[in-house]
């Protein structure tokens, strides 16, 4: 054999299983989803595609070097519970919680794997991180509303809007202590503003349907529903109450007005989504969610239905839809 013939050979047989295993595909990461909506709620599949439009942006491809497991609980804690349990099953690397619920239900289950949240009130409030600019454990995320004091803004909003109103139902979650919070936040602000607060439970939707009816019964009232899982997935019927009993409604979310409700203000939860997965991403290539300070919203709006307003026979201010994000006609 010629010498340089046989160093070729020589080169292909020592270089080949090197380059063999360079070329090894790295090993799927996963990550586990424990979403609060139910699997076919439009403005929950939004927020989820938010998300993986996120992770898509920062190089991951789910199927490829990424796997995504996602549990959709419809706010029942007996599905927050079992999903938790199967989702830790699968041994993710990171998980992300798109709400309290969904917090509390990781929390119990586990104080090691790192969780990111997408869209909570006042997490430190409710214990899930030590502090905002150094979360300090496994947790930490994107707040929906940095601190309960904002849901006051929703009580401002209703007056504003509809300045008659002196009495407002607000329906709250007993079961949820977030929600009892903004509960508290409203009621500090109402006295001064010359408005009666009386607060609504809902532990189903014929409790509900009869609190409202009973309230509608006596002029001048509005309506306020706060931010919790139970809440949303009831939404139809929420609007809808509103509606029959002529009820001006101020909600934290978008999809309340896009769906008929009056109006809202609130954090943009598709961008708090699509940040989420900033940080995912992040814990996947070696950070800790402790040194990873919690987020607050950078978009924040305002949604007014004309349509609605309309029929309640109420002139939305000037000075409102001068400051609104989007008007629906």
């Amino acid at each position: 054999m010629r010498r340089r013939s046989f160093l070729t050979l020589l080169g292909s047989a020592v270089t080949w299983p090197l380059a063999s295993r360079a070329q090894q595909p790295a090993r799927m990461r996963r990550v586990a989803v424990l979403m609060h909506t139910a699997a076919d709620d439009p403005d929950g599949q939004t927020r989820l595609a938010a998300f993986l439009q996120g992770l898509q942006e920062a190089g991951w491809a789910v199927g490829g070097n990424v796997r995504v497991d996602i549990r959709w609980a419809a706010a029942d804690a007996d599905r927050f519970r079992s999903y938790t349990a199967e989702l830790i099953g699968l041994a993710p690397d990171v998980a992300l919680a798109s709400s309290s619920q969904s917090v509390v239900a990781f929390q119990k289950a586990t104080s090691t794997l790192p969780i990111v949240f997408a869209a909570v009130v006042d997490p430190v409030a409710q214990g899930f991180v030590d502090n905002i600019a150094r979360p300090g454990g496994n947790i930490t995320g994107f707040a929906m509303v940095p601190e309960f004091s904002t849901s006051a803004k929703w009580l401002e909003l209703l007056k504003q809007i509809a300045p008659t109103v002196t009495r407002v139902a607000v329906i709250r979650d007993t079961a949820a202590q977030t929600s009892l919070m903004q509960f508290s936040a409203i009621q500090s602000m109402a006295q001064s503003i010359g408005v009666v607060v009386n607060p609504i439970g809902m532990r189903d939707v014929s409790e509900l349907e009869r609190a409202i009816t009973a309230f509608a019964q006596t002029p001048n009232g509005g309506l306020i529903a706060t931010a919790v899982p139970q809440l949303f997935v009831r939404r139809a019927v929420i609007i809808s109450l509103a509606a029959r009993y002529r009820l001006p409604a101020v909600f934290p979310f978008r999809v309340f007005v896009a769906e008929g409700g009056l109006a809202s203000y609130g954090a943009n939860t598709a961008d708090s989504y699509r940040r989420a997965a900033s940080y995912v991403d992040r814990i996947l290539k070696g950070e800790k969610a402790a040194d990873l300070p919690v987020q607050a919203p950078t978009k924040y709006e305002l949604v007014i239905n004309l349509k609605t307003a309309k029929a309640l026979g109420l002139t939305v201010p000037p000075s409102v839809l001068a400051r609104a994000d989007d008007v629906i006609e």
